[in-house]
Order: structure tokens, then sequence, then C-alpha cells
């Protein structure tokens, strides 16, 4: 299921339009520099209207390295097909903006499938331009995990990195440039939560029901995940009565109610209405004031990303009925 929110990049919208302006029924060669408003020069070199993503990527003359990565991952025929495709595109700078050698360790064939996990990314479903987004936050891209977009009076952004040219349209989608390579996580959910830093309890009493192991797996996960502020909130001795090895089948079950093992957007879960969870009962989403419940726990935090699944931080500790 390919889940969208989108945003306003009007502070880009002039870069269509510039660009729709001077195109003809051939080529949009006129247009073979453009510079935006931060003074930033975007090379589109004889842009033929008739050119699928690959092809405009390849006459830009700026792109060599995703073109090579493309290559390399595999991906050119997915990027020359039929779409609609978006590509976040970043040119030959953003990917010498890397540390040293990673260009050349992601190439390596050993490191296929994390390249094209990488260049995946930079790719969403369907066409996103400046043109047809709305407020909101962001997209899933084709690897299965998030970005967003932010914007200002100043620009856009994809999870951090600047839209320096927007609305390059090709016959299968359309380019947005960018001036900084965007990295998917590579951390299990596990690891995300324990480098958080407030989920001690959570972890803790995840190792102690024998589930550690199982949420760093291959998932996919989505962990409704309770804070240790949420974990406080239950009666006196409650999570230190859990805790014992005697009560290790009950633990499991209440921990398992927080997870549902299928990866869910906060818009997924909207849509779904209730979750499955692996306890085996349903936990069901809902907005209350403009607000995203589980069951009777606020989700606080929505939409982080793991490498298996993903992750929303709710307010309290909830319990199977």
């Amino acid at each position: 299921m390919t889940r969208m929110y989108t945003t306003a990049f009007a502070i880009l919208a002039c870069s269509g339009a510039a660009l729709a302006q001077c195109s003809s029924t051939t080529t949009a060669s006129s247009c073979s520099e453009y510079t935006n408003e931060h003074n930033a020069t975007i090379t589109l070199a004889s842009h033929e209207l008739g050119d699928n993503i690959v092809q405009t990527a390849q006459k830009a003359g700026s792109f060599n390295t995703l073109l090579a990565a493309a290559k390399a991952a595999g991906l050119v025929d997915a990027l020359s097909g039929k779409g609609p495709l978006t590509v976040f595109a970043p040119t030959d700078e953003a990917f010498a903006k890397l540390p040293k050698g990673t260009v050349e360790s992601l190439l390596m064939p050993e490191n296929k499938e994390m390249l094209k996990s990488v260049l995946l990314f930079h790719v969403v479903k369907g066409d996103v331009s400046s043109r047809n987004v709305t407020l909101g936050s962001g997209a899933t891209s084709l690897n299965g995990q998030r970005i967003d977009f932010a914007t200002n009076d100043k620009g856009a952004w994809v999870n951090g990195a600047m839209v320096t040219a927007a609305d390059i349209e090709c016959t299968n989608g359309t380019i947005h440039v960018i001036d900084t390579v965007i990295l998917p996580e590579q951390r299990n959910i596990v690891e995300v939560a324990n480098s958080a830093g407030s989920f001690n309890t959570l972890l803790t009493a995840a190792t102690h029901a024998g589930l550690a192991g199982a949420l760093s797996g291959e998932g996919p996960f989505t962990i409704l995940a309770p804070t240790d502020e949420a974990f406080a909130k239950l009666p006196a001795g409650t999570v230190e009565s859990l805790l014992k090895p005697e009560n290790k089948q009950k633990l499991a079950e209440i921990l398992k109610y927080h997870v549902i093992p299928a990866k869910a957007y906060s818009t997924d879960a909207i849509g779904m209405g209730a979750g499955k969870s692996l306890q085996g009962n349903s936990v069901m989403f809902t907005v209350r004031d403009g607000q995203l419940f589980a069951d009777n726990a606020r989700i606080i935090k929505t939409d982080i990303d793991a490498s298996n699944g993903v992750i929303h931080v709710i307010d309290r500790v909830i319990l199977p009925e």
C-alpha cells in the first residue's frame, strides 16, 4: 500500500512554471540552465520532452554518480519504465559530500542490496509535483520507509536535503533535484528505541519477556511504544511484578498487544481503524480532537522509521482485555 502525505512546495512552484514556459513540443534546450532563487545553477541540458527519467538525467550531465549507482543496483529499467515515479535526484556534488569511500563501497557487488535500498529511498510511486501537492508531511518511498517534506520562506527540503530545482517533467514521472543524498534508517526497532533513551523500561521488559530478538528480526512490525513516563503511570509495583520470572507470560502478552505484525504508518492506522496485534486482540485507532489514539493511549509521536518497521510513541501502557 502506498501512503502519501504531501506538502506545499509553493516556494518552488516558480521552478516548474519557469521550466514549463520555456518548453517546446520538441525540446527545452533554451532552459539548459536554471538558476533558482538561491542562486544555485542546475544544468538541464537540452531536455527532450519525450525523455524518461533516466534519459533526462543522462542529458543533464550532473547525475553521473546517480546513474552509475542505478546501473549497479539494477534499477535502470525500472526508472525507465512506465511509472509514474517521482525521483528526488542527488547531483554529483551531493554524492561527493558523502564520507570518503562511501560511494565506492556502495558500488561494490556485495553491497548491491544496500545500494538498492538507498536509491529506492529517493523514489516515490506516483507523480509528486509542486502543482498537485497539498499541506502535509511526507511520502512512503519505494524502499518502504517514509520521507519527510518541509518548507518555509527560504525553500523546500526532503529529509533535510534542499530541493534546488523542482518539477522536471519526464514521460514516466517527475524529477526534483536535491543537494544531499538522503539515507534510509539502517537500525532495527530495538536499536532505534535504545538510541532514543526514553524506552528503557520497554526494552528491559522486552528482554525479560524474550521478545527483544524477535523485534530485532526481519519484521515488518508496528510498535506502539510506551515511554518510561508511560510505564511510571502504572500502579506502584506493577512493573517490578511483571518483570518477575513467574510473570513472564503475562508480560509477554501485554507487550505483544503493543505490536502489530505489519508496517502501519499513522495514515494507514487511521484508514484501518484497527490493527490485529501479536497478542491476538485488535488495537483500535481513533482520532479525537485532532489527535490519534491507540485504544486509550495518545500517540504523541508518529512514524519513526526502523529497518524492520515503524514506531509510534504512546503516553500510556495499553492493556489487552
